[in-house]
């Protein structure tokens, strides 16, 4: 049988505007989770995020501080807060170009896969919500129900490529044949591992690297409501997704529950 493809999204300014961790910074403060003065910070992180590009120094402040503002949080509180919030959060952020292009890679015949470094129990809802048929992304580690502060799997930079090689061997995929899109050249490892790879809103660097190899450039700026693009799976579905309703492959990497058809 013929090699099956598939279309590598990465998260974060690719398919949403901004940080997906970061933006449910509202939602985390109200929930009890973190005070007004740490909802500020990210806040603020999130705009240096916004203006900064996502170099390698950025993103590596970007997790130490993610780090240390989600130690001791009750793990369910949170994939509950995530559930409740979900299309209120980032229905206003999905480029509805990205959604076009996700529609396009399904019906061609591609699954999509969303890489993101951040951390699974957003990163998971969030792609369930689009229609993703898997999902890399970084986990945190749990003991006793809260996070402890640490990081179990970074999915990042050299790790996002790691990923998809082993996600392509485990599921057939002809990465020669494969899409990659990105917005940053922390993930030029991950782009690279495609033979069609994409800069997408690149930062300075990457749009740099684009240029000299020949890569396309996209630029995504359109909102959409993703209720009149998607079929948005219920509260229940959503729920059970975040409270652990995928199935592991490989260890790291996720599939969605409601696929049409299973890991290869």
């Amino acid at each position: 049988m013929p090699s099956s493809t598939a279309a590598f999204f990465d998260l974060d300014k690719t398919i949403i505007a901004r940080s997906s961790t970061l933006a449910f910074s509202r939602p985390f403060q109200a929930g009890g989770l973190i005070t007004r003065r740490a909802m500020l910070r990210s806040a603020y992180a999130q705009f240096v995020y916004l203006v900064g590009g996502a170099d390698h120094d950025q993103m590596e402040r970007m997790r130490l501080f993610m780090s240390k503002l989600v130690a001791g949080w009750d793990v369910a509180t949170v994939r509950e807060i995530v559930a409740d919030t979900l299309h209120n959060v980032v229905d206003p952020i999905v480029y509805d170009e990205a959604v076009e292009l996700i529609e396009e890679h399904h019906a061609a015949g591609r699954d999509v896969v969303v890489v993101s470094a951040s951390g699974l129990e957003v990163v998971g809802p969030i792609a369930e919500m689009l229609g993703a048929d898997r999902v890399v992304a970084t986990r945190l580690e749990i003991v006793d129900g809260k996070y402890s502060g640490d990081i179990e799997y970074y999915a990042y930079a050299e790790e996002k490529a790691r990923a998809i090689e082993s996600l392509a061997h485990e599921c057939g995929y002809d990465l020669a044949e494969s899409y990659g899109y990105s917005d940053s050249v922390t993930d030029v490892p991950m782009l690279q591992v495609v033979g069609r790879p994409f800069a997408v809103n690149p930062d300075k660097e990457l749009r740099r690297i684009a240029t000299e190899r020949g890569w396309p450039v996209l630029t995504f700026s359109r909102p959409v409501a993703l209720r009149s693009r998607v079929g948005l799976p219920g509260k229940p579905a959503l729920a059970a997704l975040a409270v652990g309703g995928v199935v592991a492959v490989g260890g790291y990497v996720w599939a969605s529950a409601k696929r049409r058809h299973g890991p290869a």
